[in-house]
Order: structure tokens, then C-alpha cells, then sequence
């Protein structure tokens, strides 16, 4: 199962404009939704072009109400998450997964919420530590070239 994690801007409440919206409400009406950190919405598709097409559905509420849109495919990393935007080059195949793990956005975790992301590059096949503040853990999202350089 391919997991989605969609990241609320900080000045609204993501579940709530996703379900108050009808057309939004329908297309996650048939997925469980869970909430892994503070402010977002989660939910398992069945694969990656699932992920993507669904992201797609949603693009008018998550330009609104979202900082960030993450998929994670368990046949490309069981613990990294890719960006939208990584997700749609390799369903679309411009980027094989194997060239997908260089380029890293390394999100904090603190009190569950999503904070301050650091950017880096894998080396030696090892991810720098976070250095940024203390915090209780990490979450690694592998992004495009476009994206790491800004």
C-alpha cells in the first residue's frame, strides 16, 4: 500500500477544509484517514499512480490548505517519503526509483509536529544528522532536483 500524508499550512486546519469541502470530502470519502503528525492527513492508496492521481483530485484544496503533499512506496523505501512532485516523475517514469535517494528534505519532529526542514545530500549512503534544533525524531522525504535547489 502506498501511503499519503498531506502537510496543513500553519494558519489553517487541514482535516477540517478537507471534509468541509464536498468535492474533497468525496474523493477521500472511501479511505481511512489518520493523522500521523499535528495538522496533517493521512490516508493508503493502492499504488503510486493512486497517490499521485488522488493528489491531482485534491490539487484546489491542497494549493490552499497545504504546505506540502508526501507519498510513501513501500517498493522504493519503507521508511523515506518522496514529494509530490518526486512521486509524479517516477510514476510518470522520467526518474527511475533507484536515482531517487540522493536529494534529501529532512523534516524535525517535535511534539508531532512537522517542523524547520533541513536540506541535504546523502553521503557515503548515510543522511546527515539534524542539526537545526533538538527534537524527538526525523522524517526524510527524497525530493526533485528543482526542488532541493529552490
Amino acid at each position: 500500500m502506498t501511503r499519503v500524508c498531506l502537510v496543513g499550512s500553519d494558519d489553517v486546519d487541514l482535516r477540517y477544509e478537507l471534509l468541509s469541502r464536498e468535492t474533497a470530502r468525496a474523493a477521500v470519502s472511501t479511505y481511512d484517514l489518520s493523522q500521523p503528525f499535528a495538522n496533517t492527513v493521512a490516508l493508503e492508496t493502492v499504488s503510486l499512480g493512486a497517490a499521485v492521481a488522488l493528489l491531482n483530485d485534491l490539487n484546489w484544496y491542497l494549493v490552499r490548505f497545504a504546505d506540502t503533499a508526501l507519498v510513501q512506496e513501500p517498493s522504493i523505501s519503507e521508511t523515506e517519503w518522496l514529494s509530490r512532485d518526486l512521486a509524479t516523475a517516477v510514476r510518470d517514469r522520467e526518474l527511475p526509483p533507484e536515482e531517487t535517494d540522493q536529494r534529501l528534505c529532512v523534516y524535525g519532529v517535535d511534539d508531532d509536529q512537522l517542523v524547520e526542514p533541513m536540506y541535504v545530500t546523502r553521503v557515503d549512503g548515510e543522511i546527515p544528522d539534524y542539526d537545526l534544533r533538538d527534537v524527538d525524531d526525523t522524517v526524510v522525504v527524497r525530493v526533485t532536483a528543482e526542488e532541493f535547489s529552490g
